[in-house]
């Protein structure tokens, strides 16, 4: 099967390039969601597995692929590396090829996109001996520093040069050499890189304090049908034994459980109903466990998901952490649920040091909210919201991916009319929000500020 050649431009539902201040989503508010959505592919799922085709010269053929703006710019990367890759956005397909590396290079412009760029590094590194990145770019969530993934590169053999700007790293002997490598947290995108790169190192590794996401279970069992040697995935330790070679193969992309989230999320808040179709039930424990908390009714069936609110929403505490724990990257959108529910509630950031700047946002459109500060300049990890409060629409910026997706959320239960703008971020992160709420009964679309 022959797809088409990947133009890069930004997914059909969001016109808006990240440079584009023109385009806003706007909003109707006070319209229960009702209706099934299907899920799709898993974004951080799709990232790592991309970047892990360039650890083999056979073809890799991914199915279920999410049209977003982070997928593409992902796929442009490993073109400008050298790799055949062709993206079918409408079939949800991607065919890499990455039988000549020309490059380990990373064009600047892309690794600044978003940070996830920087897992080409455990891939070409252990292919081809040798990566040089930019600083990666992408949300602006605090201090998040690659650190785990230099030191492991070094306890693998590898010099590794860090300036303000480039990261560069080269092999001292012919290949990555295992070692037994402690990360100091669990850390999602170095347990994916040092995984990557222990798959052809020389020897055995072990990564000690490995992150357990789901994610990174579908990486490493992909990895394994391409002939890898591993074991513990999904448990803080993993062992992996370094082969000669990895084989092509063909691979479904999970479904993406926080897309899956957001949308339980907006069902119980709107009062609706919703049934959420292609979910991996297990993956949804976190957030399933915190919305019956709240009050919310679920229900399971094979793999399906239906979401509705009970008689009450309660204030409950929130404390993200990395898996099995509460997902940082759904705190946004509950804390929206947490605005319409009855008493104080807490959320406690625990991953990120500034993910809470949403916060501001949520009290533009009434919400009764605040985050403790550490100092003048900057905010502290834990938020304080009183509820049940009327949220009135306005004007709001989505800040990054998540904190976009709990705008849009606010703006389906406010009061009149909510604009969210800077929505190059939600194309990041979510294929056809526009589409799928409206399917749903939601009043949102994309229009021109001056509209």
């Amino acid at each position: 099967m022959t797809l088409p050649q990947l133009v890069p431009s930004p997914p059909a539902a969001f016109a808006g390039a990240p440079d584009s201040a023109d385009r806003v989503l706007a909003i109707q508010g006070g319209v229960p969601l009702r209706g099934n959505v299907t899920i799709s592919g898993s974004k951080n799922a799709a990232l790592p597995i991309l970047a892990a085709t360039l650890l083999t010269r056979d073809d890799v053929i991914l199915t279920n692929v999410p049209d977003l703006s982070d997928i593409r710019t992902m796929v442009e990367l490993l073109q400008a590396l050298g790799a055949e890759a062709e993206f079918d956005p409408a079939g949800g397909q991607v065919r890499v090829r990455a039988a000549h590396i020309a490059t380990t290079d990373a064009p600047p412009h892309l690794v600044e996109r978003m940070r996830a760029s920087f897992l080409v590094a455990g891939p070409l590194l252990a292919r081809m001996g040798s990566m040089r990145a930019s600083t990666p770019g992408g949300c602006q969530l605090g201090v998040r520093p690659v650190d785990v993934d230099v030191r492991g590169f070094r306890q693998m053999r590898s010099r590794v040069d860090v300036s303000d700007s480039v990261i560069s790293a080269a092999v001292e002997t012919s290949r990555l050499r295992g070692s037994s490598i402690f990360m100091d947290y669990p850390s999602h995108t170095g347990t994916e890189n040092l995984l990557m790169a222990a798959t052809l190192a020389e020897g055995r590794s072990t990564i000690i304090n490995a992150s357990c996401e789901p994610e990174i279970v579908a990486l490493g069992s992909m990895l394994m049908r391409m002939g890898a040697r591993i074991k513990g995935l999904g448990s803080p330790v993993i062992t992996v034994d370094g082969v000669d070679r990895l084989n092509g193969v063909s691979e479904v992309i999970l479904p993406d459980r926080l897309e899956a989230g957001t949308y339980a999320i907006a069902a119980v808040i709107t009062g609706g109903e919703v049934t959420l179709d292609r979910v991996v039930e297990a993956d949804m424990l976190p957030v399933r466990a915190k919305l019956e908390e709240a009050g919310a009714e679920v229900w399971t069936r094979g793999d399906s998901m239906m979401v509705r609110p009970g008689s009450e929403l309660r204030a409950v505490e929130v404390q993200t952490l990395p898996y099995p724990g509460f997902p940082t990257d759904l705190q946004a959108a509950f804390a929206v649920l947490l605005t319409q529910a009855q008493g104080v509630s807490r959320i406690k950031e625990r991953v990120f040091e500034d993910r809470l700047r949403y916060v501001e946002q949520l009290t533009l459109l009434g919400a009764n909210a605040s985050v403790e500060r550490l100092n003048a300049q900057r905010l502290g990890n834990e938020a304080r919201i009183v509820g049940p409060t009327p949220l009135i629409g306005t004007d709001v910026k989505a800040i990054d991916i998540r904190a976009g997706a709990g705008m849009v959320l606010a703006g389906l239960i406010a009061e009149g009319e909510t604009r969210v703008h800077n929505i190059h971020h939600l194309a990041r992160g979510y294929e056809d929000l526009v589409g799928k709420l409206s399917s749903l009964g939601a009043q949102i679309e994309e229009r021109n500020v001056a509209a």
